[in-house]
């Protein structure tokens, strides 16, 4: 069974994630501003099952292989924590734009829509630190199966991420509008978002777990 403290610590790493401006955001954001919400709407769709994939493919090969070299794991784990400090910087650093400017980019059609969202989240460097590093820190080798701890997990993380998205999809002109007129919200949002990711990335750092083997 999965702890509840699990849970929250993804759902919070999730959080942090999805709403610092990385690839997602910005394919998703762009597409909704000049395409409308529909073209947003079907480009979140090639995201979400982008996630599914990073999930099965995830809980199925590289529980094994943590177990197996548990090196690697080290490796991944500081990578992750290396990574969330970018990001932090990336959110926190002087003149960081907007990715909600608008901008001028061709329209695309439906199958192409579904197809770049699915990529630009395979492709993703956030999300292939997501499942590979951050979320096996919050299984619980004495919780019961790992496998299934693992696709609880990352479901919870889907499930934030996605919905966010849409929010972000279905408001996206509005927000572009609003922050342009008060780029102070703009501001406090990229602090509020790297201070928790370079927290993040401080406790992942130091960590000491170690790998979780299938069961």
């Amino acid at each position: 069974m999965v702890e509840s403290s699990a849970v929250l610590g993804v759902v919070t790493v999730a959080l942090g994630m999805v709403l610092t401006p990385g690839p997602n955001m910005i394919y998703l954001v762009s597409r909704s501003i000049t395409q409308g919400r529909r073209a947003g709407v079907i480009s979140l769709g090639g995201v979400a099952v982008g996630f599914m994939i990073y999930l099965l493919t995830t809980n199925l090969g590289l529980s094994v292989l943590f177990v197996a070299v548990p090196e690697l794991y080290t490796v991944i784990k500081l990578a992750g924590a290396a990574y969330l400090a970018y990001l932090a910087w990336s959110a926190l650093k002087p003149g960081a734009a907007s990715v909600f400017a608008p901008q001028d980019i061709p329209h695309d059609s439906p199958r192409r829509l579904f197809t770049m969202g699915l990529m630009t989240n395979l492709l993703n460097p956030k999300i292939a630190i997501m499942y590979i590093s951050l979320i096996p820190q919050f299984v619980d080798l004495e919780a019961g199966s790992v496998l299934l701890q693992g696709f609880l997990l990352g479901a919870s993380q889907i499930v934030v991420a996605v919905s966010v998205n849409l929010s972000i999809v279905l408001a996206a002109g509005s927000i572009s509008v609003f922050l342009a007129r008060r780029p102070g919200w703009l501001k406090a949002q990229r602090y509020l978002m790297g201070a928790v990711l370079g927290a993040l990335a401080v406790s992942l750092a130091f960590d000491t777990s170690v790998p979780a083997s299938v069961s």
